[in-house]
C-alpha cells in the first residue's frame, strides 16, 4: 500500500501553518488572497458556515488571524472598530491586511467563485464626524439582542419601509415583507436620526432596496416608490378589506377579482360571509379605530373579574402592545393561568358563559388546548404557532364619554353610524398552563418582528427550537424548562430585554 504523500505546509510570517484547522475543503486556487472573518458580531456559527462555504470555492480561509492575512472580512463593524480589533491583537507587531472589507464583497466572490473587484462600496469606511449630528451607527444583528424602545427617532423612515412591507405581505411576498420590516427594526433601534446612508454602512438588514428608498427620502424627502404605492387602488382596496375582522389576503384578493373593492360592495353584492366575517364587516368602524390604554384598563377589570367569578386564584396579565408600554392597539390580549398545574383546563367555556350573561360579547370563536409535549421535541412541521386553550372575541365596551371624529374608512353608511352608547373591541384570551406561562408571556408580549428573530436565534445560533409552549434543545434532545422570561433568555444565551424594549 503506498502511502498517501504529505502536504507542504507553507509557512505564514509569523512562522504559523497558516493553514486552516478544518482542513482544506478544496484546493487553493488563489494563494495571492489569505482571507480571516472577524467573528465580532458576526457570531461563532454564521462565521464557521461562511468560512466553510469559501473553502470549498477554493478560498484561503484562515481560522486565526496572522500577519498572512491580506483580506480581513467584518460583519456589521465600521473601519474604526476593526482597526481597534487589530490593534489589540498585533500590539506592535505591525501586521496590517491590505484590505478591510465588508461581508458584501466576501459573499459577493463565493458567489462568483473568485475574487471580485474591491469597490468602494465593500471598503470598511472610517467613522466620520460632520459636527456634533454626524455619528456612524452600529446595532447587533438580531433584533433580539437590541433594545427598541418606542421612541422612534426614524419615523419617517421607518413607516416609509413598513408601508413596502405591508405592500409586501398583502401581495402574497412574505419574504420580501420581512426584510423590509428587519430594515425597518434595525432603524428604529438607532439612538439618533439617521441624516446620511453613509452612517448606515455595515449596519445587518439594510439591503440595496431599502437603502435605496432611505437614501430617497433623505435626499428628496420622499420616496416616488413609497408613494406611488400608497396611491395604488388595489393597495388601497386590500389594506380596507383585510381590515374586515376574519378576512385575509387569500379572501380579500379574490374579492379584488371578482370586482369588490370597497365595504359598500362587499355589503350589496358581496359573497355569503361566515360568522367572523360578519361580525367584523358589522362592526368595522370600531374594530379600525384604535384601542386606548384606558379602554384597554376598562376590559381588564370585566376580564379579571369573569376569571375570578369561575376560577378563584387564576391570574390574568395584559400582554401584546400595552405590555410593551404602548399607549394604543388594534386589540387587547390577556393570558391566563392557575398555579396550580391543570387547574385551568376548560376554563375558556366557563369564562365565555359568564362574559355572555353579562351581554358583554358580540361574537367569540373559542378553541381547546391541542399542544402534545412529544418525546422527541416538537413535531414538524415547526410548532411555532400556539396551541392553547383560546377565545377570539369582540367585546361590547360601555363608552365612558361621548367621543367626536374618529370614524375611518368612510364606512357612515353601515349599520353604526352615529353615536352608540358602546364600542366593539377585539379582544383575545390565551390560557396556559403554568408549567408553559413562561414562555407564552414571552410569545405574547410580542414585538411580531421581536419573537421571529427569538425563534430565529434560538434555531440557527443555538439549534434550539423556540415557541410560546416551550424551548428545546435540539442538541442535547431534551426541554429546557423556565418559571420565569429571563430564564428563557439565559437558556438562548442573550441578555434579558424587558418587555418596554422589545418594540421591534
Amino acid at each position: 500500500m503506498v502511502p498517501l504523500k504529505r502536504r507542504k505546509v507553507v509557512p505564514s510570517l509569523t512562522g504559523s501553518t497558516g493553514s486552516n484547522s478544518s482542513g482544506a475543503e478544496a484546493s487553493n486556487r488563489f494563494p495571492q488572497v489569505v482571507l480571516f472573518l472577524l467573528e465580532r458580531k458576526m457570531g461563532a456559527s454564521r462565521r464557521a458556515f461562511l468560512s466553510l462555504l469559501g473553502r470549498k470555492k477554493g478560498f484561503q480561509v484562515e481560522e486565526v488571524f496572522s500577519g498572512g492575512v491580506t483580506h480581513l472580512i467584518s460583519e456589521n463593524n465600521c473601519g474604526d472598530e476593526v482597526r481597534a480589533w487589530l490593534d489589540s491583537q498585533v500590539r506592535g507587531r505591525g501586521w496590517t491586511p491590505a484590505h478591510l472589507l465588508d461581508i458584501s464583497w466576501y459573499t459577493e466572490s463565493v458567489g462568483a467563485g473568485h475574487p471580485v473587484e474591491i469597490l468602494d462600496r465593500h471598503k470598511l469606511q472610517e467613522q466620520q464626524r460632520r459636527g456634533a449630528e454626524f455619528v456612524m451607527f452600529s446595532v447587533p444583528s438580531y433584533a433580539c439582542q437590541r433594545r427598541t424602545s418606542l421612541d422612534n427617532r426614524n419615523a419617517v423612515l421607518t413607516d416609509a419601509l413598513s408601508l413596502l412591507a405591508d405592500n409586501a405581505e398583502l401581495s402574497g411576498d412574505e419574504g420580501r415583507g420581512v426584510a423590509f420590516r428587519r430594515a425597518a427594526a434595525v432603524l428604529k433601534a438607532l439612538p439618533k436620526p439617521v441624516t446620511d446612508t453613509t452612517q448606515l454602512r455595515g449596519l445587518p438588514c439594510l439591503g440595496e432596496h431599502s437603502l435605496r428608498v432611505i437614501k430617497d427620502i433623505l435626499e428628496d424627502g420622499a420616496s416616488d416608490e413609497v408613494e406611488s404605492t400608497r396611491r395604488s387602488e388595489r393597495y388601497k382596496a386590500l389594506k380596507v378589506l383585510t381590515g374586515v375582522f376574519g378576512v385575509g389576503v387569500k379572501t380579500a384578493d379574490r374579492w379584488i377579482r371578482e370586482g369588490i373593492r370597497d365595504l359598500q360592495r362587499l355589503r350589496d353584492s358581496g359573497p355569503a360571509l361566515n360568522r367572523a366575517q360578519q361580525a367584523g364587516l358589522q362592526h368595522y368602524d370600531d374594530l379600525n379605530q384604535p384601542v386606548t390604554r384606558a379602554e384597554a384598563d376598562a376590559i381588564a377589570e370585566i376580564v379579571e373579574r369573569a376569571v375570578a367569578s369561575v376560577l378563584p386564584g387564576a391570574q390574568t396579565t395584559l400582554t401584546g402592545g400595552f405590555r410593551r408600554g404602548k399607549l394604543t392597539g388594534h386589540d387587547v390580549d390577556f393570558l391566563i393561568t392557575h398555579p396550580e398545574e391543570g387547574r385551568e383546563e376548560g376554563l375558556v367555556p366557563k369564562v365565555v358563559s359568564w362574559l355572555e350573561s353579562e351581554g358583554v360579547l358580540l361574537y367569540q370563536k373559542t378553541a381547546r388546548n391541542s399542544y402534545l409535549e412529544g418525546r422527541d421535541g416538537p413535531g414538524r412541521p415547526s410548532s411555532s404557532m400556539d396551541r392553547f386553550e383560546t377565545c377570539f372575541s369582540i367585546f361590547k365596551l360601555p363608552r365612558e364619554e361621548k367621543r367626536g371624529a374618529g370614524q375611518t374608512h368612510g364606512a357612515a353608511c353601515g349599520p353604526e353610524a352615529g353615536h352608540k352608547p358602546w364600542r366593539a373591541v377585539r379582544v383575545d384570551l390565551v390560557v396556559s398552563p403554568v408549567s408553559q406561562f413562561a414562555f407564552a408571556l414571552l410569545g405574547w408580549t410580542g414585538s411580531k418582528l421581536f419573537e421571529r428573530e427569538l425563534r430565529r436565534w434560538a434555531r440557527h445560533e443555538k439549534a434550539m427550537s423556540l415557541s410560546s409552549h416551550a424551548l428545546y434543545d435540539n442538541k442535547q434532545r431534551r426541554y429546557l424548562r423556565a418559571a420565569s422570561e429571563e430564564e428563557i433568555f439565559a437558556h438562548l444565551g442573550l441578555e434579558f430585554i424587558p418587555p418596554s424594549e422589545r418594540n421591534a
